[in-house]
C-alpha cells in the first residue's frame, strides 16, 4: 500500500509578490493609458509655457528661478487626477473581474500583497513622473535660456520643488490606491477621489467666504491637494510675510499628505484582511 505525500506549500516571498503585481500593472490597458496622459501633459504643458512665458528683461533671479519651476510644475494638477483614476483602477479592478480572490488566496493574510500593489504602483508612478518631468525640464529651460532666462536648476529651491511635484503625483496614487482598496467600487472610489480633490477644496472655499472664517481657510490647508501642492510651491523672499493664518512649508505639506495616505491605507488594509473577499 503506498501513501500519497501532499506537496508542501511555497509560501510566496515579497519579492515574488511584488514581480506579481507588476507584471499585472503592466498588464492593465488602463495602466498603459494613464502613464501616457501623464508623460503627455507633463511634457507638453513644460514646452508649451516653456516657449510661450516671456520673462522680459532686467528680471531678478529670484523670478526666474520661479517662473521655471511654475512652468516645469503647471500640469501636475492635471496629472494628479490622473495617477488618482489610475490608483482606484489598479485594485477596483480585480475586484470588478473577480481576480481579487485568486489573488488573496495566493496571500492569505492580504498584507503582503496589498503592500507590493502599494510599492509597484509608487514606484512605477514616481519614475514616470520624474523622467517626463526632467525632460520637460531640460526643453523648457533651453527655449528660456534662449530668450536670456537663465534658471538655476541645481539651486535646492529650484530643484526640491520640481522633484516634490513627483512625489505629489506618486502619494495621490497611493491615497486614491486606499480609497480604492476601501469602497472597492471603481466608480464610487473615483467619485470619492475626485470630489477629494476638486469638489472639497471649493466647497470650504466658499464656505470660507461667506462666513468669513479663517479657520475654515486653515482646515482647508490639510487638505491633500493643497498641503501636498507645498511640496512643489517655489519659496518666494517674502512670501511667508504677506499670507494670513496658517501656512505649511514644503515638509509640513509632505508629512501632512504622507499622514493622511498612511492612514487611510492603514484603514482600507484593516477592512480588507477582515471581510471576505
Amino acid at each position: 500500500m503506498t501513501t500519497t505525500t501532499m506537496p508542501k506549500s511555497i509560501g510566496l516571498t515579497f519579492p515574488h509578490l511584488v514581480r506579481s503585481e507588476w507584471i499585472k500593472l503592466r498588464s492593465i490597458r488602463s495602466t498603459v493609458w494613464c502613464y501616457a496622459i501623464l508623460v503627455v501633459v507633463t511634457i507638453g504643458m513644460a514646452v508649451l509655457l516653456g516657449a510661450a512665458v516671456d520673462n522680459g528683461d532686467s528680471v531678478p533671479q529670484d523670478i526666474v528661478n520661479g517662473t521655471a519651476v511654475s512652468i516645469n510644475t503647471t500640469g501636475v494638477s492635471l496629472t494628479a487626477l490622473v495617477v488618482g483614476v489610475l490608483g482606484v483602477l489598479i485594485i477596483t479592478g480585480e475586484y470588478g473581474t473577480g481576480q481579487v480572490r485568486s489573488t488573496f488566496t495566493a496571500d492569505p493574510g492580504r498584507t503582503g500583497v496589498v503592500l507590493a500593489k502599494a510599492t509597484v504602483l509608487a514606484l512605477a508612478t514616481f519614475v514616470v513622473s520624474v523622467v517626463s518631468t526632467w525632460i520637460g525640464v531640460l526643453v523648457s529651460t533651453g527655449l528660456q535660456a534662449a530668450d536670456g532666462a537663465h534658471a538655476q536648476i541645481g539651486d535646492p529651491s529650484v530643484f526640491m520643488p520640481i522633484l516634490g511635484s513627483s512625489v505629489y503625483v506618486t502619494l495621490l496614487a497611493l491615497l486614491a490606491y486606499g480609497i480604492g482598496l476601501l469602497v472597492r467600487s471603481s466608480a464610487g472610489g473615483i467619485a470619492i477621489t475626485l470630489g477629494i480633490l476638486l469638489v472639497l477644496p471649493v466647497i470650504l472655499s466658499v464656505v470660507a467666504s461667506l462666513l468669513q472664517a479663517q479657520w475654515l481657510v486653515d482646515v482647508s490647508k490639510f487638505l491633500p491637494d493643497q498641503a501636498g501642492s507645498q511640496l512643489f510651491a517655489y519659496p518666494y523672499e517674502g512670501a511667508d510675510a504677506s499670507q494670513d493664518g496658517l501656512t505649511l512649508n514644503g515638509w509640513a505639506g509632505f508629512g501632512v499628505l504622507a499622514a493622511e495616505v498612511v492612514a487611510v491605507g492603514a484603514l482600507a488594509l484593516t477592512v480588507a484582511k477582515r471581510r471576505d473577499v
